[in-house]
């Protein structure tokens, strides 16, 4: 099983970022208490208390004190199990990283950094109002390896505006220079509730140029490869088989357990969203509530989700598993569509398993959704 724990507070917001956090850390310590009486309200969400990933998402986790940790930790350990060889992961921004922080996030057990680097360019990072600096990005990697902490992922962007490709082609030489074993990039995306929305709404910045997009996306896929990383998920690359455990449950759709404001939970039989919203979360949590909204999935929704996920990955979608799902309407209900793209050549199918093809990346969103109930 799978715990997640939100941590909704930045030191300031990126133009791009859509995420649930607040930039004021008035209530940090409120926040924690109220985490870890979350903690202890969900404890029967999950049937087997076995924890095998624990993940601080956010937000950003590396704001967190030694003493929000030790509650934390404390509270989870109290009413969970946490199997030997867990994978213990949390984000962090370069900035925030030193030796003293990086030796207490090791004593916790954390064993496993997600560092959103972005960019190792100075005006990149201007551009999309990252905190930290270039060198900071280099330096945190090799500050954490020092400590002994070896299981690092970093977050790249591609399809930042640029005249060439030239400063991806540098963040994608530098990120393979630095002994990781995973790295995840996503496409910058303008969401409207951003800056980077609000500015294309007053016509200061122009929509993401799709070819520009798609050709860094390719160099991307390409120059990992030839670095030894395996692509087992679209935004997702793996050396050795490091796959990220935890994002992997998400994809292979196993049970997990979101704790925090936004937080998302999932048992198979439904899906619940706590509220995203740091007052009203704070003001349930102080009365025993949960502030959360309980979806129960149709046959339809299990479907589609694992249809949006599975596709993303190597595993793909299991033909059979998706005959079991629909009641047996599955192929029957998609033939036309999916003769259509196994013939287009964007999906392919080996042994009894649905997969995306390399043509078919690109489009790996729309090629699921044309499958939907």
């Amino acid at each position: 099983m799978h715990l997640y724990i939100h941590i909704p507070f930045c030191r300031q917001a990126c133009h791009y970022c859509d995420f649930h956090f607040s930039t004021s850390l008035k209530v940090k310590d409120e926040m924690v208490n109220a985490i870890c009486q979350e903690i202890i309200l969900q404890t029967n969400y999950l049937q087997d208390k076995n924890l095998s990933t624990i993940y601080f998402g956010g937000g950003t986790p590396s704001l967190l004190e030694e003493k929000d940790l030790a509650l934390i930790f404390e509270t989870i350990h109290r009413h969970y199990q946490v199997i030997d060889g867990a994978e213990i992961t949390l984000e962090a921004n370069p900035d925030d990283l030193n030796a003293e922080k990086l030796r207490s996030f090791k004593r916790f057990g954390i064993n496993r950094l997600s560092i959103g680097i972005q960019s190792f360019n100075e005006s990149h990072l201007k551009k999309i109002n990252r905190i930290h600096t270039a060198q900071e990005a280099e330096t945190c990697v090799k500050l954490s390896q020092d400590v002994g902490i070896h299981n690092i992922t970093i977050d790249l962007i591609y399809a930042i505006p640029a005249d060439n490709h030239a400063i991806f082609e540098n963040d994608l030489a530098k990120a393979t220079t630095l002994n990781l074993n995973h790295i995840s990039a996503y496409c910058l995306t303008i969401e409207p509730k951003t800056v980077f929305g609000k500015w294309l709404k007053q016509g200061k910045i122009e929509v993401i140029n799709d070819k520009f997009a798609s050709q860094q996306f390719e160099m991307l896929v390409s120059h990992l490869a030839s670095n030894g990383f395996e692509q087992y998920e679209i935004s997702n690359f793996a050396s050795n088989n490091q796959y990220a455990r935890h994002n992997t449950s998400y994809w292979k759709q196993e049970e997990y357990l979101g704790i925090g404001p936004s937080a998302h939970s999932f048992n198979h039989l439904s899906r619940q969203y706590n509220i995203a919203n740091n007052t009203q979360y704070l003001k349930a949590l102080a009365t025993n509530q949960i502030p959360a909204t309980i979806e129960i999935l149709t046959k339809e929704d299990r479907i589609n989700e694992y249809l949006l996920t599975g596709l993303r990955t190597k595993w793909g979608c299991e033909l059979k598993k998706l005959n079991q799902l629909s009641e047996n309407d599955f192929l029957e209900f998609n033939q036309d569509i999916l003769k259509n793209q196994l013939s287009e050549g964007f999906l392919q199918i080996e042994n009894g398993t649905l997969l995306i093809t390399e043509k078919g990346k690109l489009f790996v969103d729309r090629i699921a959704s044309d499958l939907f109930f």
